[in-house]
């Protein structure tokens, strides 16, 4: 004889409406691969789908939003966006770097900030790394020159230069800076580096002028934040420093360095080479750059791994999640 179950009703769908509100001005990249991941947690008002001008879409939500998640791929966050968001308490960015946000503005409005942390440390060290490798043993032109058929008619490829023993000098030895430091140590290189300041941590020679540091080192490689004081600090005067030998990496931001001047250099043979991975007008990159086979560049990739997306989809979402329960944000860079 059939007897009646009791059956477990099943939970409720949680209605978007139910879900703390989350603020975008445009889909950072990490949005690609994990948007999934957010809009279960979080209600997001997209500004790039309102058919709205944008201060009209963030007036609508001035009084309703307290938190914005950012990227430093879009537009900045400024403080007319801020005075737009009164409510706003907090912003999250999915970058490592705070340039794109006006942290003047953050402070005088009890805004708290959280970033990215060292989720991207490892990875664009190894990049970093990786476009030191490619400039120094001509990977990238060499690859070029095997496919271009000219292996079997012009003979061997010109000879390449060992990366062990060079002198490497860091600009910033942040959790980046540090993470490349102890790459290269492994291959037998010598390490210097300038900063902001000392660092007890560590025995390498500290400079506090970039161009003594360049002009003591083989390799100048820039790991250090953009801001007012960072902007065009690598200039024609420090690249000259570097020598005819010398080459730069660029995993930082572009406008750390002085494109014209760099590509200035680059074309007199003033400095050995470059392995760029930033640009001071992205996804613009000077044209005289594509001909020299002594420059590998890079679509601002250093990030782009699925281990580290994943990783900052996670942080990110912890960081949001504490604030909506009144928890310590797990990156915080700025308090209110």
């Amino acid at each position: 004889m059939a007897t009646d179950q009791a059956t477990t009703p099943p939970a409720p769908e949680i209605q978007s409406h139910d879900l703390s509100q989350v603020i975008l001005l445009h889909p950072p990249p990490v949005f690609n691969y994990f948007k999934d991941l957010f809009s279960k947690k979080f209600h997001l008002l997209k500004a790039w789908e309102s058919p709205l001008p944008l201060h009209e879409f963030l007036t609508n939500h001035a009084h309703s939003t307290q938190a914005m998640l950012c990227s430093g791929t879009g537009p900045p966050i400024s403080a007319d966006v801020m005075r737009l968001l009164p409510s706003l308490r907090l912003v999250v960015t999915t970058s490592a770097g705070l340039n794109h946000i006006d942290l003047t503005e953050c402070r005088n409005r009890g805004i708290s900030i959280a970033n990215a942390g060292e989720v991207f440390s490892e990875d664009v060290a190894d990049l970093a790394v990786g476009l030191l490798i490619d400039v120094f043993r001509k990977v990238s032109a060499s690859d070029r020159y095997v496919r271009h058929g000219l292996w079997a008619t012009k003979g061997d490829y010109p000879l390449g230069s060992k990366l062990g023993g060079k002198r490497i000098g860091i600009v910033g030895l942040g959790s980046i800076g540090f993470q490349v430091a102890k790459r290269l140590e492994a291959f037998g290189c010598n390490i210097s580096y300038n900063s902001r300041k000392r660092k007890d941590f560590v025995s390498y020679p500290f400079y506090t002028n970039v161009r003594e540091l360049a002009a003591n080192s083989d390799v100048l490689i820039i790991c250090c934040g953009l801001t007012e004081q960072t902007r065009h600090m690598i200039n024609r005067e420090v690249l000259l420093a570097l020598g005819k030998e010398g080459v730069i990496v660029n995993i930082g931001r572009g406008a750390i360095i002085h494109e014209k001047e760099l590509v200035q250099c680059l074309v007199q043979g003033e400095i050995g080479g470059a392995g760029l991975d930033v640009f001071e007008n992205e996804p613009d990159v000077p044209k005289e750059l594509f001909e020299l086979d002594n420059v590998v560049l890079a679509p601002h990739m250093a990030v782009f791994t699925t281990e580290s997306f994943k990783d900052l989809c996670d942080l990110m979402i912890g960081n949001l999640e504490a604030f909506f329960s009144k928890k310590p944000l797990l990156s915080l860079v700025m308090n209110e």
